[in-house]
């Protein structure tokens, strides 16, 4: 949010903040939120690089698609170890995983 804008929040009385703080969030909490929602949008953006529908990445994991559309979602049920099991049904070596966990 640019100084402007957040200068103009602010005088009109509202409290501008980050999520981290708005969730009142630690920082190894905030790290965990962004290394899940990385995962999840890794998973999606290499099944559709791959062409793979929900259903063929289900397949792939031994799963279900309601569960593929869970973990693109980042849904909190969706445990990291599974993130890293969707990431490499994709085909993604280890590597990749970890390159994931960082992406910005």
């Amino acid at each position: 949010m640019n100084a402007d804008k957040k200068r103009r929040l602010e005088a009109a009385g509202f409290k501008v903040g980050t999520t981290d703080e708005f969730l009142k969030l630690t920082p190894e909490e905030s790290a965990l939120v962004f290394m899940r929602l990385n995962l999840a949008k890794a998973v999606r953006r290499r099944r559709l690089a791959q062409h793979y529908s929900q259903i063929d990445l289900a397949q792939r994991l031994g799963s279900s698609q309601s569960r593929i559309a869970k973990i693109e979602a980042a849904e909190p049920e969706v445990s990291l170890d599974l993130l890293v099991r969707a990431m490499l049904a994709t085909g993604a070596a280890p590597r990749e995983v970890g390159r994931a966990l960082v992406a910005g």
